[in-house]
């Protein structure tokens, strides 16, 4: 309890210091592939903090760490944000990083910057007591999740040989820990028709009927697909339909639809292919699960299959409990323990490579992505507490 109280009155006496560094960070526009500038930033932050190492690895990530331990535990933000959408919709300037009645507020102050500030603050807060445990501490800021959810963190595991055994992902959680969330992945249906004149269609086969048929089925699958008392139900949508003729005097021979899957416990990447195929099996068409491959800002070239496995920690795990202990001796009560509806880099750090993650993040998340995004200091001062209280719990 002692320490914990100590924590409790760093965390309070650097509440404003938390809203400067974030306001700084927000001020740093960093969409995906463009993260330059906020993660010099973070650097900085973290230097000034007095962190014993900091670096940048080849993606783009920035590695701050603390302690030369064996286990290792790791905190990770994604310091990259979505555009700023239509500037009529903010009652602020989105990348202003204004104060405003104990708000931080802007792009990124939610999804999710607040988790970096609020975790350079712990590691400010873990120098000044003299940490000392057998713990390795790294604090990422991360490159590129929300082009494609975990990238980053297969980077970490498999080149730059990083596995923690704990890790916590502080996207917003409105001060709850979370346990897990839905899968996804993006497909492609290819349909190929054929192609004659439009003044007699009957002589081919039109890709935009096939396609359509198709996706009327996709709209009946949605309906009956798994459901998971936990994690709910899977889902899944057309959000593009694109096609082509040889001219608008012709039937259309391809047509193409993309699918935005959500994946709920039990559903694989093999199960939601062959759910399609089923719908297909009697035309020319094919199912494609896209990659995703691009030039981070380092002009590093690097990618993944656009697949996202589903993960739950289970509510009895040592993880959760820990997390749990170390919010009742903060805060002097029992957490809410639940998910994200949206993903997260978690898909990769536990869904692909087991490692344990909890969740817990400053701000909610139906602010992520919406005009007005902002995050109260309050918030940003418990997460900060939270992350160098667990340190010690480890």
């Amino acid at each position: 309890m002692e320490i914990c109280e100590k924590i409790k009155a760093l965390s309070s006496q650097y509440r404003d210091y938390t809203a400067r560094n974030l306001a700084s960070l927000i001020q740093c526009k960093s969409l995906s592939l463009g993260e330059e500038q906020v993660q010099q930033e973070l650097m900085r932050q973290m230097q000034k903090a007095g962190f014993d190492e900091v670096r940048m690895d080849l993606l783009g990530n920035v590695i701050g760490r603390i302690g030369y331990g064996k286990r290792i535990l790791a905190f990770d933000a994604h310091m990259d944000t979505v555009d700023l959408g239509n500037l009529d919709d903010w009652d602020f300037d989105p990348l202003g990083g204004s104060i405003i009645d104990d708000w931080v507020c802007g792009r990124g102050s939610v999804d999710q910057k607040g988790g970096a500030a609020a975790f350079v603050t712990a590691g400010r807060i873990l120098k000044e007591l003299a940490f000392d445990r057998d713990l390795t501490i790294y604090f990422v800021g991360s490159v590129i999740e929300e082009d494609c959810d975990g990238l980053c963190w297969k980077y970490l595991i498999e080149e730059e040989n990083i596995r923690p055994d704990l890790v916590v992902v502080t996207e917003p959680t409105n001060l709850n820990i979370y346990r897990g969330h839905r899968g996804r992945m993006e497909m492609q249906v290819h349909f190929y028709g054929l192609s004659c004149h439009g003044s007699a269609p009957e002589r081919g086969k039109n890709a935009i009927y096939m396609a359509s048929e198709v996706a009327l089925e996709i709209q009946k699958l949605n309906e009956r697909l798994s459901y998971d008392p936990f994690l709910g139900k899977g889902s899944i949508t057309i959000s593009e339909f694109v096609s082509q003729s040889p001219s608008l005097c012709a039937v259309a021979d391809y047509a193409r639809i993309h699918l935005d899957r959500r994946l709920t416990w039990g559903e694989t990447k093999e199960s939601a292919v062959e759910e399609i195929n089923q719908l297909i099996k009697d035309m020319k068409a094919r199912v494609e699960v896209l990659e995703y491959v691009q030039k981070s800002f380092t002009g590093f070239i690097y990618g993944m299959e656009k697949y996202y496995p589903t993960w739950q920690i289970p509510e009895n795990h040592e993880a959760i409990q820990k997390g749990a202990e170390v919010f009742n001796c903060l805060f002097e009560q029992n957490p809410f323990i639940d998910k994200w509806t949206f993903s997260t880099n978690g898909v990769t750090i536990n869904g692909m490579y087991g490692i344990p993650v909890i969740g817990f993040g400053p701000g909610n998340e139906v602010l992520a992505h919406a005009p007005n995004e902002k995050v109260h200091i309050d918030h940003l001062e418990k997460a900060a507490a939270f992350y160098a209280a667990l340190a010690y719990h480890m």
